[in-house]
């Protein structure tokens, strides 16, 4: 299974993130309305996906993990989860793209 398609514009400290919400499985679509966009760390921070849902979900909660440890610092989160991501054996061979914004930074 695979789920596509997310992007974010960032602009005087308002941004906006938006996905396809669809999920497929070869060429078949299996589900439209998927939410693959989330709030997290005190609504701060938007996380959104594509790729493998599984494995997006991975992604999503080390993200939710490392915000939690840096106090929502989320520049410093996504360098720390991207460390981990080439480092860790299981990570990877995750087959996900996940973006992170807040006011100021999109990762």
């Amino acid at each position: 299974m695979r789920a596509t398609t997310v992007i974010a514009v960032l602009k005087d400290g308002k941004g906006a993130m938006a996905c396809d919400g669809q999920v497929t499985m070869n060429e078949a679509v299996l589900k439209r309305g998927a939410r693959k966009i989330r709030r997290l760390y005190q609504d701060r921070v938007l996380a959104g996906f594509a790729g493998s849902g599984a494995d997006c979900l991975t992604l999503l909660e080390r993200l939710e993990e490392k915000l939690n440890t840096y106090g929502g610092n989320l520049p410093r989160a996504a360098i720390e989860l991207a460390k981990m991501w080439r480092t860790d054996k299981v990570l990877r061979q995750l087959d996900a793209l996940l973006l992170a914004m807040d006011t100021s930074h999109i990762f």
